[in-house]
């Protein structure tokens, strides 16, 4: 054994030529330096080249994990130039150099001085070197090695696993691979068997089998059935050295589950279920559940119910609980006992999710037959809706009708039913019910703006049986009119600039309306008829229900009027049209010139000793002006020469004058002549009455009739004009009305009261070609004089 290990080294000096070295020794004299070259005369003149002395090192070899008592042996270092006198030093460097590897400085001997282990460390690169021990000079350059660790088999095959886990579908064919298992040899794979490694099964015979190079398991039955064994327990062995005896071996456990596949069709635990219902229930009530059986799991267990066929299959139906695979039986539609009292029905179950692979083993599906009893029972009133919509406008009268409600007795009594309106939802007493017809009318006002909807209880109760009685909502909306006037949105704080300029805008003004119309909100904005021009501002209607306020004037003086207020009229559009008046206070301030307010306190004036001449021109002015008013006065009161029709210290304006003369009739020839109105004369246009404001709201046109008798229109106008040019004359809000029936017809009558008192006869054979429908008349009057005798 040790000669096995112990190589010879060797030196090679004085080279004259150049020779290839194993990469190693290419390795180790990577770092030499550069070749001297040394030149030799001889007698033909010719130069002689020698090559730098170098080492050159073979492989050595080491068996691991040696028991030995004594240290391996390595190998020597050498160099011709050791005379054996002891001045050369032989020095290792390198892996291990030192603790695994030592070397005798004097002799160069190399020992291993611990046991190595191959799988920490395969090999290891070592260098050496030859110092001259008196100059420290290196007597040969530095040269590298390698030392190689021979493998035993020390290492048993280790799965990558402690537990593996697996799982194969059920029914599975022979050879199914289920799982791979993988054992790893720590030893080298490349010397000699010590990491071969080979696979068996040591348990899960005969289920299932092991290939035993690649270690894939497979099926070794057929058909396995989860619904008999679900789990299986497999060990697996891997032995190394090709799986010969004396190799190393390890085990791993692989549990494998069978999974569910859709093999076994459901089935019902019994043919014929029994379920009882009142002919009362609800729609959509359960009666019951029934089951049926599926030994699978998953969705291969999910059961589908359905109503094949059966004299009730229109009035029940059957849903599935997802959660727990039962068919739920429920009404479909309203039971009646007279009707009917037994039901059959056929309930089907089936997989959803078959599987081609099992139909030839049988239908899967299974049916059950389902018999339902229904029971009479005492039902309460019935209303006709579920629930009543009842629409009413707002300003409906106190005790109106606004809707009705009706109920039924479903039993074959048909017993009498009373309303009532249940007053925990109507505490305000707003609304009642006739008890007997179920009429709905209201006791109290409404109001949309303050509640729009109202929502009350109606209970229907059999007169005989106080206990059998129904509710019902009954769900009220007031319906909008326009009872509102808009007015401002908020208060406005507006002011002018003292040094504003004429269409300069100061304020933009918004409304606001409690009334909600179906065609929304729009609103006009005009200045008030009593004042329709203000020389101060103007108010302008922007068409989006907001209103600008434009100054008219060039400049404002806090001295002489620090506010100003403007009536504004506003009105909506909705019937009947309701308009407010809002005043705008404006104040008049200092500003700076960019528009900015900085005071609105009215500066004191400071008046001199004596007043100037434009104070003096201006009191005159105001003297004068209340002269020519108080002349003014004196004449109006002059001109006046009948008696008012009414003396009161009160406003006439409150008066109503009204005629209510009927007159004799047509025999009356004393009251009334109608000769005096056949007096035809030129229409006189329509004149402004003195006694009635000229300005109003809103400007309505009125179109003349075409009238054809001109004497009973000139008599109208003639009255009308007395009226205007009479001082004593109702006021202008007072209302005097003539009323004009209009013109006989045209086709004159069509009586035969007088006909035989006509001069001449008349001609009825024009009937005869008015086609059938007048056949009869034309018989009656298209004949001979003696016919119509």
């Amino acid at each position: 054994m040790r000669t096995y290990h112990c190589l010879s080294l060797f030196i090679w000096t004085y080279m004259y030529h150049t020779t290839d070295a194993i990469p190693f020794q290419e390795k180790g004299n990577s770092d030499l330096p550069s070749e001297r070259i040394v030149g030799l005369t001889q007698d033909d003149g010719k130069m002689l080249h020698r090559a730098k002395r170098g080492w050159m090192w073979n492989q050595f070899f080491l068996l691991e994990e040696y028991t030995g008592t004594d240290t391996q042996y390595v190998g020597k270092l050498h160099t011709d130039q050791d005379k054996g006198d002891g001045n050369l030093k032989y020095i290792l460097t390198g892996d291990g150099a030192g603790s695994l590897f030592v070397i005798d400085e004097n002799t160069g001997d190399i020992h291993a001085a611990k046991k190595l282990d191959r799988e920490e460390k395969s090999l290891y690169v070592l260098r050496a070197k030859a110092i001259d021990r008196k100059t420290g000079r290196q007597v040969e350059p530095e040269s590298e090695f390698i030392i190689k660790i021979h493998d035993i088999n020390d290492n048993e095959p280790k799965f990558t696993k402690d537990l593996y886990t697996a799982s194969v579908p059920e029914m599975s064919g022979v050879g199914t691979s289920v799982i791979q298992v993988t054992a790893t040899d720590a030893d080298d794979a490349n010397y000699g068997n010590s990491a071969k490694v080979v696979y068996s099964i040591l348990q899960g015979q005969p289920y299932f089998s092991v290939d035993p190079e690649s270690g894939i398991i497979k099926t070794a039955l057929p058909d396995m059935s989860r619904e008999n064994r679900e789990q299986y327990q497999v060990v697996i062995q891997a032995k190394d050295m090709g799986g010969q005896m004396g190799g190393l071996s390890g085990t791993t456990t692989v549990n494998i589950t069978l999974t569910d596949v859709n093999n076994n069709p459901p089935r019902f635990p019994q043919s014929t279920y029994q379920f009882h219902s009142p002919e009362s229930v609800p729609l959509g009530t359960p009666l019951g559940r029934i089951k049926a059986n599926d030994p699978d799991v998953g969705e291969n267990a999910e059961v589908e119910y359905s109503i094949s066929e059966g004299d009730g299959a229109d009035m029940f139906d059957v849903i599935t609980d997802k959660d727990t695979q039962e068919g739920i039986i429920t009404v479909k539609q309203n039971l009646d006992f007279e009707n009917k009292m037994l039901y059959t029905l056929k309930v089907d179950a089936s997989n959803t999710h078959p599987d081609p692979r099992f139909l030839h083993l049988g239908p899967f599906k299974d049916t059950a037959v389902v018999k339902i009893s229904v029971e009479d029972i005492d039902e309460p009133p019935v209303f006709s809706k579920v629930f009543y919509l009842i629409e009413v406008d707002e300003d409906v009268k106190e005790g109106s009708i606004i809707g009705q409600v009706t109920a039924y007795d479903p039993d074959a009594m048909n017993n009498l039913i009373k309303y009532s309106v249940d007053r925990h939802t109507d505490m305000d007493r707003i609304f009642s019910i006739h008890s007997e017809n179920g009429s709905i009318f209201t006791l109290k006002p409404l109001d949309r703006e303050s509640t729009p909807w109202h929502n009350i209880t109606v209970t229907a109760t059999e007169i005989n049986n106080s206990k059998q009685s129904s509710h019902i909502p009954v769900f009220i909306r007031i319906l909008d009119i326009n009872d509102h006037a808009p007015e401002f949105a908020m208060y406005y704080e507006t002011f002018v600039c003292e040094n504003a300029k004429p269409g300069q805008l100061i304020q933009t003004v918004s409304v606001m309306d409690k009334d909600d119309p179906p065609r929304g909100h729009k609103f006009f904005f005009e200045p008030v008829p009593e004042f329709p021009l203000n020389p101060n501002f103007t108010i302008v209607d922007n068409k989006d229900n907001t209103a600008g306020i434009m100054t008219r004037k060039d400049g404002y003086s806090r001295n002489k009027m620090s506010t100003y207020l403007l009536p504004i009229l506003i009105f909506d559009n909705d019937y009947p049209i309701q308009s407010s008046t809002g005043t705008l206070t404006i104040r008049v301030c200092a500003c700076d010139n960019q528009g900015n307010m900085q005071s609105c306190n009215a500066q004191a004036l400071v008046l001199s000793a004596g007043l100037s001449t434009g104070a003096l021109i201006a009191i005159l002015l105001c003297v004068i002006i209340l002269l020519v008013l108080v002349v003014l006065f004196a004449a109006l009161k002059r001109q006046r020469k009948k008696e008012p029709l009414i003396i009161s210290k009160d406003d006439v304006r409150d008066n109503i004058v009204t005629y209510n003369d009927e007159g004799g009739g047509e025999e009356d020839t004393q009251a009334f002549d109608i000769g005096t109105l056949r007096n035809p004369e030129a229409r006189e246009d329509s004149k402004l009455r003195r006694d009635v404001m000229p300005e109003t709201i809103f400007q309505i046109r009125r179109t003349v009739p075409l009238w054809e008798n001109i004497d009973v229109q000139d008599f109208i106008h003639r009255r009308l004009k007395e009226n205007d040019s009479d001082p004593s004359a109702p006021p202008y809000d007072s209302l005097a009305t003539y009323a004009y029936e209009g013109n006989d017809s045209i086709a004159d009558s069509l009586s035969s009261l007088e006909s035989l008192t006509a001069d001449c006869n008349q001609d009825y054979d024009y009937l005869s070609d008015w086609g059938p429908r007048f056949k009869k008349l034309a018989d009656m009057y298209g004949g001979d004089d003696s016919d119509r005798d």
